[in-house]
C-alpha cells in the first residue's frame, strides 16, 4: 500500500470537487453538523497546514492546526493548502519521520505512514462531505475506497467518539449489500443517505 499515492489521490479529488463550486455555494450545509461549505473547507485547509508542519517536525504547535483564513478566494486558498501538504509528504525521507499530532495525542508521536494514513482517511471522508454538499460525484477508484475502509475499521469506536470535540461519531449500522465507500462512512458515523436538501428542511416535531 503506497499511502502517499493514496493520500495524493484523495486530496486532489477534493480540489477537483471544489472547482465545481459557484460563489453562492460556500454557504451550503454539509454533512459536518453546523459547518457550512466555507467552514468545512477552512477546517480542511487548516488540517493540511497542520500535517505539513508535522511532517517538518513542527506539529506540536497548536496554532498551525487552526482553520485557515480563506479570504475572498476560498478555492485558491484551499488549492495552496493542498499543494503545501502534498509537497511536505513528497520527500523520500519523510516516511522515516515521526509526526506529532496534538489533536489526536499530546503525548504520543506517530510513524509517518500512520499519520499520513490518518490524513488520507480524513480526506476520503471530507471529499464525500464536499461532494454531497455540492450535489456532485466523488470519483475514487476501488483500491482507494478499499484502503480507506482498512483505516476506518481501525478507528476505535468508543467513548472518544462522543462529545463536541470527537473526530468521528459512533459507527452506524450499514445497509446489507452496501458498497465499500458506504461502509467507510457508516464505520465513521456518517449516513450515506445525507442530502443538502434534507439538511435545509425545518424540523417539525412529531405529533402525539
Amino acid at each position: 500500500m503506497d499511502i502517499r499515492k493514496l493520500d495524493r489521490a484523495a486530496v486532489l479529488e477534493t480540489v477537483r470537487i471544489l472547482e465545481q463550486a459557484d460563489p453562492q455555494d460556500w454557504d451550503l450545509p454539509t454533512p459536518c453538523a453546523d459547518w457550512t461549505l466555507r467552514q468545512l473547507v477552512a477546517h480542511m485547509a487548516g488540517q493540511h497546514h497542520g500535517f505539513a508542519a508535522a511532517a517538518a517536525g513542527n506539529g506540536a504547535d497548536l496554532s498551525v492546526w487552526r482553520p485557515a483564513a480563506l479570504g475572498d478566494d476560498p478555492l485558491t486558498a484551499y488549492r495552496t493548502a493542498a499543494d503545501t501538504v502534498l509537497d511536505a509528504f513528497a520527500p523520500p525521507g519523510v516516511l522515516t519521520r515521526e509526526f506529532v499530532l496534538p489533536e489526536i495525542s499530546d503525548t504520543l508521536g506517530f510513524p509517518a505512514s500512520v499519520a499520513i494514513g490518518f490524513h488520507f482517511l480524513d480526506y476520503v471522508v471530507h471529499g464525500w462531505d464536499l461532494a454531497r454538499a455540492l450535489g456532485v460525484s466523488l470519483d475514487l477508484d476501488d483500491a482507494t475506497a478499499e484502503a480507506a475502509l482498512v483505516f476506518a475499521l481501525r478507528v476505535p469506536d468508543d467513548e472518544r467518539r462522543v462529545g463536541p470535540a470527537a473526530l468521528f461519531r459512533p459507527a452506524l449500522r450499514a445497509t446489507p449489500g452496501a458498497d465499500v465507500l458506504d461502509l467507510v462512512l457508516t464505520a465513521l458515523g456518517r449516513s450515506p443517505d445525507w442530502t443538502a436538501e434534507a439538511a435545509r428542511r425545518p424540523f417539525t416535531a412529531p405529533r402525539g
